[in-house]
């Protein structure tokens, strides 16, 4: 592979720092931002990019997505043999087991009942709860969710793991494919790190949330469309589910009018669980074009017939 010219396309008040840092990054090539950038281009960085982007620049071979999710791409067309390619990790895996950890042992813990009872000037201990009354399913064993499963394992609870194929995580009891349903009863905390696809929206409905082991807890730190709203309150409202973390939405900004706003036992966070860190992305989009380059093969190619 050959060649001396990469479109850039970000938005935000940052953009011009991104276009920066990537020609530190990549001396030897020409770095553009879209929409300045050249139809020549045959290497892409984006961040949500428009169709009218790729229809600008028809000779891609190879589109860095800058995010390690890629279904804001699922409806977008560009050259049927360029290839896309995911970032791995980059800082995110860090952010992201501390937030889940976090968002267990709040729960585990009962942090929000202290908080309501110092609201409401109770001062009311509760008994001590044990981890291994909260097994913790994590859905989705990719580089992100294995380094969630593992650390939370280390910290003394029993965890579950579920992927589409089947995965080996140190001190985690993984399962695949059909044996979702042997999962989920295994399960009280769920976690989901599960890619956007066709077959996972909407999989966190009342028959899904409803096999855990009660009451149920929710952890979302994927994709706010694999949730069924409704159904969730619903079944928070029958005592099913204690609760739920949420830090993504089917809109964002979640609506001010949104019932999960008015739900005690749901905590919101503004989709903040694992932010993008521009060096450390910059740093590995930089080492695989050189790579490729190079003739040598990179990892985190998405399968577009799976979606991720």
């Amino acid at each position: 592979m050959t060649s001396d010219r990469l479109a850039l396309c970000v938005t935000g008040d940052d953009a011009a720092d991104w276009l920066a840092d990537f020609r530190r990054a990549l001396p030897d090539l020409t770095v553009t931002l879209w929409p300045e950038s050249a139809p020549e281009a045959t290497m892409a960085a984006v961040w949500k990019p428009p169709q009218a982007f790729f229809d600008a620049h028809p000779r891609l071979t190879e589109i860095f997505n800058l995010g390690a999710g890629v279904d804001a791409l699922s409806s977008l067309q560009w050259a049927p043999t360029a290839r896309l390619i995911r970032l791995e990790d980059c800082g995110m895996g860090a952010q992201m087991v501390e937030y889940v950890c976090h968002a267990l042992l709040r729960h585990v813990r009962e942090f929000d009942h202290y908080d309501a009872d110092r609201l409401a000037g109770r001062w009311a201990p509760r008994p001590p709860r044990r981890p291994g009354d909260f097994p913790v399913g994590v859905m989705g064993l990719g580089v992100l969710g294995a380094q969630v499963a593992r650390t939370v394992a280390g910290l003394g609870f029993t965890v579950h793991g579920w992927s589409r194929q089947r995965a080996d995580v140190d001190g985690v009891h993984c399962h695949a494919g059909d044996e979702f349903d042997a999962f989920l009863a295994a399960t009280r905390v769920l976690v989901c790190l599960l890619p956007l696809t066709p077959q996972t929206e909407n999989l966190l409905d009342r028959q899904t949330l409803g096999r855990l082991r009660r009451p149920g807890y929710l952890i979302n730190v994927a994709r706010g469309a694999h949730v069924v709203d409704a159904d969730l309150l619903a079944l928070i409202d029958e005592g099913r589910m204690a609760g739920a973390c949420l830090d993504v939405f089917r809109s964002e900004p979640l609506p001010a009018d949104h019932p999960f706003r008015r739900c005690a036992a749901i905590t919101i966070t503004p989709h903040i669980s694992a932010q993008t860190l521009r060096s450390e992305s910059i740093a590995q989009v930089a080492a695989r074009v050189s790579a490729l380059i190079a003739g040598e093969t990179v990892s985190g190619i998405v399968d577009r017939s799976q979606g991720y």
